[in-house]
């Protein structure tokens, strides 16, 4: 199954091994793995609660 990350971007999450929420020092972000790769990241979020809202959503 394929997830919209961006208007570009889809992910295919049978292959995704990890999600994890990062923050870092420009905003909150999603970052996606393929083992101990990372393969794409998500836009800014504003808060914690906002990704997991959008990982709840959109990962299904």
């Amino acid at each position: 199954m394929f997830v919209r990350l961006n208007d570009r971007v889809y992910l295919n999450t049978d292959r995704i091994t990890r999600i994890k929420i990062d923050e870092v020092q420009d905003g909150i972000r999603i970052r996606f793995y393929e083992g101990a790769f990372q393969v794409a990241k998500s836009h800014k979020f504003a808060t914690v609660e906002d990704a997991a809202k959008w990982i709840s959503d959109n990962m299904k």
